[in-house]
């Protein structure tokens, strides 16, 4: 088992920056890769990005390529969401998830750990 526990979020105005993070636990050696995905009231579950376990280039979706940078901490095996520029458009309640599997990595059916999400909201 896995678990990841979620911070960072809150209000900030459109422009702002927000960092979220997400620490996980237990079992850590047996994923592949820890992805961010956002869920906005009525929408849903939408891919944000992700990276690999083991590091390498982060992937993002293109709505946040060039505002939003996805790092690791080895040490404290935690993986961070860097949001810059941020966008009314961005508020949703952001979720950290992980798979030991190679997946589809937008596909949140892929993903079988996952954190219990942190709101973010950006005022316009």
């Amino acid at each position: 088992q896995v678990q990841l526990v979620e911070s960072g979020g809150g209000l900030v105005q459109a422009g702002g920056s927000l960092r979220l993070s997400c620490a996980a636990s237990g079992r850590t050696l047996s994923l592949w890769a820890l992805g961010w995905f956002r869920q906005a009231p009525g929408k849903e579950r939408e891919f944000v990005g992700r990276i690999r376990w083991s590091g390498g280039n982060p992937d993002y979706t293109d709505s946040v390529k060039g505002r939003f940078t996805i790092s690791r901490d080895n040490s404290k095996n935690t993986v961070y969401l860097q949001m810059n520029s941020l966008k009314p458009e961005d508020t949703a309640v952001y979720y950290c998830a992980a798979t030991g599997r190679i997946v589809v990595i937008s596909d949140p059916r892929g993903y079988d750990y996952w954190g219990q999400g942190t709101q973010v909201t950006v005022s316009s």
